[in-house]
């Protein structure tokens, strides 16, 4: 495989103790049943931050892969995190973790904004820095408090999205490697997955605030989530196929030389039409999002944890890995376990 000898050393996560359950959101729509939701999204339950800022869960995630992983803080040389939810404008919120952690100072420190294909955006980033000797280890956090944007009577995302981060450390590895890289933006579907007010392209006002009830019940304002679930998921089908096509032929591999497909985990409803316009054996592809839901940036290094706990990814295997969502962006690469 080609690549400078970058690889994942390790990988824990963090979830939120509060749980929503499907019968928690029935009892508060007033509508649907535990049983339509879990059908129309292969979700049964999802965590969800109660008061936590990004820079409280990270932090929680980065002590976890320390301690689970008997990690040296001192070794990391570069922090990476990638959020949609940052504590503030300005600073970053990679330097309140730095801090937090306990990292050294000479440690860079940056936050990026990107969604669910930020985690393999984040293995670029990661394997450029270290190939190119500006860093040895790099802490990856993928962090997202996504439903403090929902509008609580959204059934369209708030049945979907869950809270939750990652700590993913990449080091120079002869073993474990991280692949090439297919990358991809189409912004002009920036406007089907928007938060539409709070910054300033459209500061906060009255206006912006004002909800607004749907044809299909779903109420929000401007300053919330909007997901334009047709439109997000005619992309994605257009987009991922082709993505993985390319990213085995830039490897020379073929379907079944991969071991396990790990895609980001939005709904039971895309990643079935994926697996099955890609072709994917159903024992080779790994869906973890029943009692998580889909938490953005975090969805694929939890999937790889749990595949490996689980005895799904075992050391040597070779996992294809692919990302897609807000931007719209998408990412995809091959990993040797």
């Amino acid at each position: 495989m080609k690549g400078f000898g970058a690889g994942i050393r390790a990988i824990s996560y963090y979830l939120p103790p509060k749980v929503v359950d499907n019968r928690a959101l029935v009892e508060e729509f007033g509508v649907w049943t535990e049983e339509k939701i879990s059908q129309k999204t292969g979700i049964k339950e999802r965590r969800v931050v109660d008061g936590e800022l990004v820079s409280d869960i990270a932090t929680r995630a980065g002590e976890k892969l320390f301690e689970e992983h008997g990690i040296d803080r001192g070794d990391v040389d570069f922090l990476l995190l990638c959020t949609e939810c940052p504590d503030y404008y300005l600073p970053a919120t990679a330097c309140v973790v730095q801090d937090r952690l306990g990292l050294k100072k000479t440690t860079g420190a940056l936050d990026f904004n990107l969604g669910c294909s930020g985690f393999i955006y984040g293995l670029a980033l990661a394997k450029g820095l270290i190939g190119t000797g500006i860093a040895r280890k790099v802490l990856l956090l993928t962090a997202d408090t996504l439903t403090r944007t929902v509008h609580p009577m959204d059934k369209s995302t708030r049945t979907i999205f869950g809270d939750a981060a990652a700590a993913t450390l990449v080091e120079g590895s002869d073993t474990g490697r991280i692949g090439e890289f297919v990358l991809g933006t189409d912004g002009s579907g920036m406007d089907k997955l928007i938060i539409p007010a709070g910054a300033w392209a459209a500061p906060r006002s009255a206006e912006t605030a004002a909800e607004r009830t749907n044809k299909w019940g779903n109420t929000r304002s401007a300053e919330n989530l909007y997901m334009n679930g047709p439109e997000v998921l005619k992309f994605t089908v257009e987009t991922v196929p082709p993505a993985i096509r390319q990213v085995l032929e830039t490897h020379s591999l073929r379907l079944e030389d991969v071991d396990l497909f790990v895609f980001h985990q939005a709904t039971k409803l895309i990643l079935e039409h994926l697996r099955k316009e890609i072709g994917i054996p159903e024992e080779k592809f790994f869906v973890n999002i029943e009692n998580k839901g889909n938490t953005v940036s975090a969805t694929i290094p939890i999937a790889l944890r749990d595949a490996a706990d689980s005895g799904r990814l075992r050391p040597g295997d070779r996992v294809l890995v692919a990302g897609f969502g807000v931007g719209f962006s998408w990412g995809a690469t091959i990993l040797r376990w």
